[in-house]
């Protein structure tokens, strides 16, 4: 009997934390149907409200606002934009803290997020995963002697908090593993390990690219 259940926990689990996922990820996105006249929206039109509708209407608005942006005419009104927002006090500092980091994160030709590294965390002697997120920067820079990295150290099971390290590059060792894999073995507490690869040397293993 015991082992049935548990068969059904390790087959429903899962699924159900995948649909709440999934239902929470559409439920946000079908925000964006508040943006059209109440006339015009779902409840209104047929009479009752179709789940997923926002989410490609927001896709949509990304896709059209990427494309208007790529041309002549789009750049230039982004730029006037950002020219009105960087004079506005408060909205100013949060637009281009926001903006600075994702660019960082999403640009194509950005590093942040796209190495996982193994790092002495919390003392010497354990081990965790982290990611490159870049070079310290501003004064902080003056007050490190040596080549240090920026690093991003998740919490489990939950990746989207965790703590910001400043540590030297040589007690860094880059893996050979993708991002999408160490998040994996993250957020599963260990339990889903990553496919072995053959070892690399040391000094190799221990070098991160610039």
């Amino acid at each position: 009997m015991r082992k049935y259940f548990v068969t059904g926990l390790l087959i429903l689990v899962p699924l159900a934390i995948t649909l709440w996922v999934v239902n929470l990820i559409i439920g946000t996105m079908d925000q964006s149907l508040l943006l059209l006249p109440e006339r015009w929206r779902p409840e209104a039109v047929v009479g009752f409200h179709i789940p997923g509708l926002g989410t490609i209407l927001t896709l949509l608005i990304i896709f059209l606002t990427g494309l208007a942006t790529r041309n002549f005419i789009g750049k230039h009104v982004v730029i006037a934009w950002e020219a009105i927002v960087v004079r506005i006090p408060v909205v100013n500092t949060i637009y281009s803290s926001v903006k600075q980091v994702s660019d960082t994160l999403f640009s194509s030709s950005g590093n942040a997020f796209r190495k996982a590294l193994l790092v002495e965390y919390p003392r010497k002697g354990c081990w965790t995963i982290a990611f490159l997120t870049g070079v310290p920067g501003g004064d902080v820079k003056n007050h490190l002697q040596g080549d240090y990295v920026s690093l991003y150290v998740p919490t489990t099971p939950n990746p989207t908090s965790g703590f910001f390290l400043m540590v030297p590059r040589e007690d860094t060792i880059e893996l050979d593993m993708t991002v999408d894999a160490a998040l994996k073995y993250i957020v599963s507490m260990g339990v889903v390990a990553p496919d072995a690869v053959a070892r690399k040397p040391v000094v190799e293993r221990a070098r991160i690219v610039h």
